[in-house]
């Protein structure tokens, strides 16, 4: 049986990884349907898209973080989300918790770690 192809958002604010994310993405066989590089960018890509994961990362351009987007569009679509970020002290945690994530990675991630967290989506 052939893997379905999945529409991914990608939300990260520095290009060079938004690039790096995007290519280990389409390697996977996934289509990316957008990427952004705000909190409030990402609520209208997730809107206008719906896509069917969200690789969302913490610390984002604008006034809120990827956390606090989610949040928001987990109030009108059950969309999973992947978090990826730099930094992974327990406070971050504790606030991902709260959004009950698909999974939550640590820079520098890889394409294993992307497929990993892929199936889990299944």
């Amino acid at each position: 049986m052939e893997k379905s192809s999945k529409g991914i958002l990608i939300v990260e604010d520095e290009l060079i990884i938004a690039l790096m994310i995007e290519r280990m993405v389409q390697n996977l066989g996934h289509n990316v349907v957008a990427k952004v590089t705000t909190g409030e960018d990402a609520i209208e890509a997730a809107k206008e898209h719906e896509p069917d994961i969200i690789l969302m990362d913490i610390r984002l351009r604008g006034e809120m973080d990827g956390i606090e987007a989610m949040s928001i569009i987990r109030r009108s679509a059950k969309i999973p989300v992947i978090f990826i970020t730099g930094n992974s002290d327990d406070n971050y945690r504790k606030r991902v918790e709260e959004v009950d994530p698909l999974d939550f990675l640590t820079k520098p991630i890889t394409q294993g770690d992307l497929s990993r967290s892929f199936s889990c989506a299944c």
